[in-house]
């Protein structure tokens, strides 16, 4: 699904079911600091969506997309925990951007592919204004957490870990 369709679809899914967002344009941005900045929100406010390997022996694998507060990452231990896994690790980029339908920077918190199931911390849909890209570089979304809750109707877990702050900081 070209990018272009991914936004259309989400942009079809969210009028739908009556939810009230905001588009935010802005310059090409994929990085969740610099796109937070950009929009003029905290980054705690932003969905960090990354795509997860998750192999549950030698022979099953399936794949995760974690949704995280933008000023946290994704505590891989807890998700290998979440599936009883052998190993989790993050997808090579083509499966990424296959199955999320969107390049790098542009991954939804949605999943419009049966193959790729949606974890969500609770941070995530606690927020009064969730941010993020609208599956396109240069456009952005806002929707309260609880609208993004009943609609992607994630699977809601801890999979969240704060990120070290430099030193000094």
């Amino acid at each position: 699904m070209p990018e272009h369709d991914t936004y259309q679809h989400l942009i079809g899914l969210l009028d739908a079911c009556a939810v009230d967002y905001r588009l935010i344009d802005h310059a090409p941005e994929g990085s969740t600091e610099s796109v937070s900045a950009l929009r003029g929100h905290p980054a705690t406010e932003a969905a960090k969506c990354i795509v997860l390997r998750v192999k549950l022996d030698r022979k099953t694998t399936r794949h995760v997309l974690a949704v995280v507060p933008g000023d946290r990452r994704v505590d891989l231990d807890a998700v290998r925990e979440l599936f009883s896994a052998r190993y989790v690790g993050f997808s090579d980029a083509a499966t990424a951007e296959r199955l999320a339908r969107a390049v790098p920077g542009t991954v939804l918190p949605f999943s419009f592919d049966p193959d790729l199931e949606l974890v969500a911390d609770p941070e995530v849909v606690a927020q009064p204004r969730l941010y993020f890209n609208a599956a396109r570089l240069d456009r952005s979304l806002t929707l309260s957490g609880s609208d993004y809750a009943r609609v992607a109707k994630p699977r809601v877990e801890r999979i969240a870990e704060r990120t070290q702050s430099p030193p000094g900081h």
